[in-house]
Order: C-alpha cells, then sequence, then structure tokens
C-alpha cells in the first residue's frame, strides 16, 4: 500500500483536495496502485481544534507516509491570533520537518485556453516550464536586522548566503526533472553583480559534468524575466535560487491565465513529497462550490510522477485534464460564453470521466 496524507486545511482546501483524491481514487481502480488515505488537520483548522497550526502527531505521520496531498491554509478568520499560531506556521513546519528544499512549478499553456494568457498566442503557444526554487536557504533564510543606526543614519539589511552542498541538492533535482522532459536546464542567477550568484554558477557548471545528456545554459535573473514574456517557449526546466524562483514563479502564474490551473511539489531530504496548487485558500468563495480543483488535480499527477514514479498514471490524470478542457468544460474563473461553465463536483466528475 501506498499511504498519502491528505490535509484539507483551511478555506476551499477541503473542496479542491476532495476533487483530487477522487480523481487519485479512479486512477487506482485503472492502475492498481494499492493507495491509501489518511486525514490529517493543519493550519486554522488545527489551530481550533488544537490551539497548534501543526502537530507533533501530524508530522511524524506525514514522516510516514509516502506523500502528502495539501489543501490550503489560513484566512481572515486567524489574522489576530499570535504569529506563533497563525495558520502559515503549517507551512514552514512542515518544509522544515520534512527537509522540502526543493520547490517544483510547472505551467502549461493549454491551447483550449491560449486565449486566457496576456501573452499573444503565437508568443505563448507551446509553453511548457517547470521552475525548480530552492527552497530554504538564500536572503529569505540569511542573517537580517531590520533596524540599525551607524553614523547617525538608520539602515536595514539581509544576507544572501549559499553553500555548495545547498546549491548540489537543488541542481541535481532540477537535472534529473530535466531528463523527466525535454533534456535541457537554464540556470538563472546575477553572476554579474553577486557572490553567491558566482559561486552558483560554479557548482552549477561541474554539476552538469554527470549529465551529459542534458543541456545546459546560464541566463541573469533581469534577461530572464524579460524572455519568459518575449519567448517562453525557449524553457525547459529552469533552477535558480529562492528569492529569484519567488519572483519569476508568480511570472509563470501570470503566463497561465489562471492561479486555479498551477500545481507545485516540494521535495527533500526523505522520502516524502509535499504536493499543492498554489492558488490559496480563498476564504471568500470557500464552500461555495466554485473554486478550480485542476491545480490540485495536477498536484496529484506529480504526486505519482515524483512520489510513486507512476509515469504512466500521472500522464493519464493530464491527458484527462486536457481532453476535458478541450470539450469546454469550465469552472467559473475560466469560463468564457459559450462554453460549459461547472461547479467544482462537475469539473471533476468530467475529469474522472476521461480517465
Amino acid at each position: 500500500m501506498k499511504k498519502i496524507i491528505v490535509i484539507p486545511g483551511d478555506g476551499i482546501g477541503k473542496e479542491i483536495t476532495g476533487s483530487a483524491v477522487a480523481v487519485l481514487k479512479k486512477i487506482d481502480e485503472k492502475f492498481k496502485i494499492g493507495l491509501e488515505f489518511d486525514y490529517r488537520d493543519a493550519g486554522g483548522a488545527s489551530y481550533d481544534k488544537y490551539g497548534e497550526p501543526l502537530t507533533a502527531e501530524t508530522l511524524d505521520a506525514c514522516k510516514a507516509a509516502d506523500a502528502i496531498l495539501f489543501g490550503a491554509v489560513g484566512g481572515p478568520k486567524w489574522d489576530n491570533i499570535e504569529v506563533s499560531k497563525r495558520p502559515e506556521k503549517a507551512l514552514f513546519g512542515l518544509r522544515k520537518g520534512l527537509g522540502l528544499y526543493g520547490n517544483l512549478r510547472p505551467v502549461k499553456i493549454y491551447d483550449a485556453l491560449i486565449d486566457g494568457s496576456p501573452l499573444k498566442p503565437e508568443i505563448v503557444r507551446g509553453a511548457d516550464i517547470l521552475i525548480v526554487r530552492e527552497l530554504v536557504g538564500g536572503i529569505y533564510f540569511g542573517e537580517r536586522c531590520e533596524s540599525e543606526t551607524v553614523d547617525g543614519v538608520e539602515r536595514a539589511w539581509d544576507t544572501e548566503i549559499y553553500s555548495v552542498p545547498e546549491i548540489e541538492r537543488i541542481v541535481k533535482l532540477a537535472f534529473e526533472s530535466a531528463r523527466k522532459r525535454r533534456k535541457k536546464v537554464t540556470s538563472v542567477d546575477k553572476a554579474n553583480v553577486l557572490a553567491s550568484s558566482r559561486l552558483w554558477r560554479r557548482v552549477v557548471n561541474e554539476t552538469a559534468k554527470d549529465y551529459p545528456d542534458v543541456t545546459l545554459n546560464s541566463m541573469y535573473v533581469d534577461n530572464c524575466a524579460a524572455q519568459l514574456a518575449i519567448n517562453p517557449t525557449q524553457f525547459d526546466v529552469i533552477v535558480t535560487s529562492n528569492m529569484f524562483g519567488d519572483i519569476l514563479s508568480d511570472e509563470f502564474a501570470a503566463i497561465g491565465g489562471s492561479l486555479g490551473l498551477l500545481p507545485s511539489a516540494s521535495l527533500g531530504e526523505g522520502t516524502t513529497g509535499f504536493y499543492e496548487q498554489i492558488a490559496g485558500s480563498a476564504p471568500d468563495i470557500a464552500g461555495k462550490g466554485v473554486a478550480n480543483p485542476i491545480g490540485e488535480i495536477l498536484s496529484a499527477a506529480m504526486l505519482l510522477r515524483y512520489s510513486l514514479n507512476e509515469e504512466k498514471a500521472a500522464q493519464t490524470i493530464e491527458a484527462a485534464i486536457d481532453k476535458t478542457l478541450a470539450d469546454g468544460y469550465r469552472t467559473g474563473d475560466i469560463y468564457k460564453d459559450g462554453l460549459k461553465k461547472c461547479s467544482t463536483a462537475e469539473i471533476t466528475q468530467a475529469i474522472v470521466d476521461r480517465i
């Protein structure tokens, strides 16, 4: 059996994880993988029950599982509680507890949705990009000072630090991912200015020698941001630091046309992968049955691919989504006149029917 921990969390989390589980159960019927689902609380839901956003019991269960399917956390209900108890602390606790150092975020432009992208169809058609972001190092985790006075002048500072092992492990993850795709890696840095980026580039070039079947090129982050808008189809896998990855992945989100379409995977030192769509808890639409579950369902496909090594099953989900969209099924965020406007449950069933 393969144990999957399901953490619905807050907001629309219950709805979208419900959709993903329904699809996984259909896949299990077809491929006989042996999936077992164990439901746990985290975020605001856990705080309401236990006074903690992430309990030790839930973390231990996650460590023992094959993968985690995560919904979303947060909402205005918990805005005024103690910072250490905020729902978002569950994410940090899971990342740290599971050693999740790499975030994989794909963006694919579907032909059926190409008019939803802000880019011209002739520019964006065929774009299929995976960004591999270092998740637990760099300037977000370096030493910092919010205010100090030197020679009568107030200043603040943050420190960007990367070690060779930190860079090696995220770069290896990118190259391994590229081997499952089109075998091209673009490393993004600012080596013309930053010392940490020069180390990054040196380690990338050295690591690339172990992957002669994968093509590597390096690009400055400002040029990469421009190229994503000018010629996104040139990219396959992009690997970059925490801050650059944070910025570029949000640009990726705009290319796709809707946050509800975007999945992600966080992988690390252990065997437990963490999978979630990136749209957040969307408390304004929670419980209304209108959330777009496609990003979460695609996250389930990534779960099959990266944690369970079930590539054919992952491709089956992705093909079912392609067919559902081509047949005109849409949730409200991607709906246009003349198509079939669906609830969360209806578009989920349409995908299940095409598996």
